[in-house]
């Protein structure tokens, strides 16, 4: 049987509801429930979670197939439900990718690998929370 991992996180109180959460590594996020005091909200970072995720796999994806991209930005929606807890109901996910001659068969079939096999934030969400994806390929001006 394969050994399990194991991802720990402290998240320490800095202020009135001000959290940061720090990694074994040392990285660290700010978490507040006021956005404009800086830092996302508990909810925005699992939105920025599978975001990061499918992010991760698409462009390592299309660089395995050969694909010119310049740069490349994930745009996530959640819709949440109005009583407590308020879950989120419904995400939605814009893939934009900048690039020369980009194959939009090649874009699909990576954000389909990703939701499918790869992203294990896609897979633990999408069990109580319906997910959409959608892409748009920029070309690159340069």
């Amino acid at each position: 049987m394969a050994a399990e991992t194991v991802n720990r996180v402290t998240v320490d109180l800095r202020e009135e509801l001000r959290f940061d959460a720090t990694n074994g590594e040392g990285s660290a996020i700010a978490m507040d429930t006021i956005p404009t005091e800086g830092g996302l909200s508990p909810m925005e970072t699992v939105l920025a979670a599978l975001a990061g995720c499918t992010a991760m796999d698409v462009i390592s994806i299309l660089r395995k197939k050969r694909q010119d991209v310049t740069a490349y930005r994930v745009e996530v929606a959640g819709r949440r439900a109005d009583e407590h807890p308020r879950v989120f109901t419904d995400i939605a996910l814009r893939h934009v990718i900048t690039g020369r001659n980009v194959a939009p068969e090649a874009v699909r079939r990576s954000i389909e690998l990703s939701e499918e096999r790869y992203c294990s934030v896609h897979a633990m969400l999408s069990k109580s929370v319906a997910i959409h994806s959608e892409f748009e390929i920029v070309p690159a001006t340069d």
